[in-house]
């Protein structure tokens, strides 16, 4: 079988000095699946990438035929077969949100170009670089010979730090080691990638002892789930940056790892993914990149799980994030003098 093509853009960042040795080591996209790396970023990192591939080379990796650094994005995307883009301009202090989106807007407008130009038809696209929704519709709409459906925004890590606080909380209520976070399952993240996601603990299963029960089963504080746990999860991005002085790396690295192998592989469980609203059966808007609970089938096949609604307690949450999520569209297509 023949070498995969992978870009990672951003390559130079943090989240990529977290993702890389994960991806080349094969815990990604599976031990078995051979590599071409490429690496993308903007001139002034290219020394820093250079650093990294040394790192990368040194680690002797039986699974990566190829390392390229490249700052030019139709090198970097030629033949791609995956695309896991994390590169984008940070929200600096006392930067307006609609300034982030236009500079955003521009970088992502050139990927999608470079994409439709010359990567493989059947390239998956990730978007990882935040606003990453509007991000991956910008990257989606300048690619318009690419199905809508190869291309995918990263919620994971919103639905990990929702399993991971649920787990936390059912082990200081019923003991240490009741569960682990694999026997939490079925958590929901409806939205966007910000401060107004939904995080929906309706649904939730612990899966032990080959026994599904529902959340309640061991934890049934609705104040809690219903407020504090929306609230931190909401936050967390925002407590990990005023901790740590850095934006999160090793939890997204982890995150894309997640969502990649069960886009690939297929699940059981459902988990988040932000794809194209089109044809939902929910209510919410077309053309929008929204995350819903998805089932996954493996060889990139996803659907979303029309089994699962959200409550109508949920009904004014949904609205606003849907809401962030079309004017996120609106600003973006404003700066392109085009609809998106």
């Amino acid at each position: 079988m023949p070498a995969i093509n992978v870009v990672v853009s951003g390559a130079a960042g943090q989240v990529g000095y977290s993702l890389l040795p994960q991806l080349c080591g094969g815990y990604v996209l599976g031990a078995d699946k051979r590599i071409n790396l490429r690496m993308l970023d903007i001139a002034p990192s290219l020394e820093v990438m250079e650093g990294v591939k040394m790192e990368l080379l040194d680690c002797a990796y039986d699974l990566v035929d190829e390392i390229t650094l490249t700052t030019d994005a139709e090198v970097a995307f030629k033949d791609a077969d995956i695309a896991i883009l994390l590169g984008g301009f940070p929200r600096k202090a006392g930067m307006e949100r609609k300034d982030l989106i236009a500079k955003n807007t521009a970088i992502f407008k050139v990927q999608g170009e470079a994409i439709e130009k010359v990567a493989s038809r059947d390239i998956k696209v990730l978007v990882v670089a935040n606003p990453a929704n509007t991000n991956c519709l910008v990257c989606m709409r300048h690619a318009p010979s690419i199905p809508t459906k190869n291309f995918s925004a990263l919620m994971r890590l919103d639905h990990e730090r929702m399993r991971s606080l649920l787990t936390q909380k059912i082990n200081e209520a019923c003991g240490a080691n009741t569960v682990t976070s694999t026997e939490v399952r079925n958590c929901i993240i409806w939205g966007n990638h910000s401060a107004t996601q939904v995080p929906d603990a309706s649904h939730v299963t612990i899966n032990k002892d080959g026994e599904a029960k529902p959340l309640s089963a061991y934890y049934n504080d609705k104040e809690w789930l219903e407020g504090a746990l929306m609230k931190d999860v909401q936050q967390r991005g925002a407590a990990i940056i005023k901790a740590r002085k850095l934006s999160s790396a090793l939890s997204v690295a982890s995150a894309i790892k997640g969502h990649m192998r069960a886009w690939l592989y297929g699940t059981d469980e459902v988990v988040s993914m932000g794809i194209l609203s089109n044809g939902n059966k929910l209510g919410v808007p077309e053309n929008i990149i929204f995350s819903f609970p998805m089932k996954c089938h493996g060889d990139y096949q996803v659907s979303i799980d029309e089994s699962i609604k959200y409550a109508p307690s949920l009904e004014k949450l949904i609205e606003n994030t849907t809401n962030e999520l079309l004017s996120e569209k609106h600003d973006a297509s404003s700066i392109l003098g085009k609809e998106l």
